[in-house]
């Protein structure tokens, strides 16, 4: 089992920025990636970025060049740093721990998730 603890949302204006953190207990040896999902009021899960044990990183399209995945792996932790927020990423966030295959990562894990939101 690997327990995950997210950290770190909270209330943004648009155009401003916020820190995600992660950190992860258990059997994180078990899994091969770590990474990010959201899920607005009635819309899907989807993935926003994952990052494998060698750093090799993957983002969601609506996300990219805006958000950045990093990784502590002495601290069992993964961040992410959002900037350029708009009111379309109000969203729960949640941390995930999964293996990733090719390019897709398959979550086992899940976080209880923490809540952000955009202003206009």
């Amino acid at each position: 089992q690997v327990q995950l603890v997210e950290s770190g949302g909270g209330l943004v204006q648009a155009g401003g920025s916020l820190r995600l953190s992660c950190t992860a207990s258990g059997s994180i040896f078990s899994v091969n990636a770590m990474g990010w999902y959201r899920q607005a009021p009635g819309k899907q899960r989807e993935m926003v970025a994952h990052i494998t044990n060698s750093g090799r990183s993957t983002y969601g399209d609506s996300v990219k060049g805006r958000f950045t995945i990093s990784r502590d792996s002495a601290k069992s932790s993964v961040y992410l740093r959002m900037n350029s927020l708009t009111p379309e990423d109000t969203a729960v966030y949640y941390c995930a721990a999964g293996n990733v295959y090719i390019t897709t990562m398959l979550p086992e894990y899940w976080g209880p998730g923490t809540q952000v939101t955009v202003s206009s």
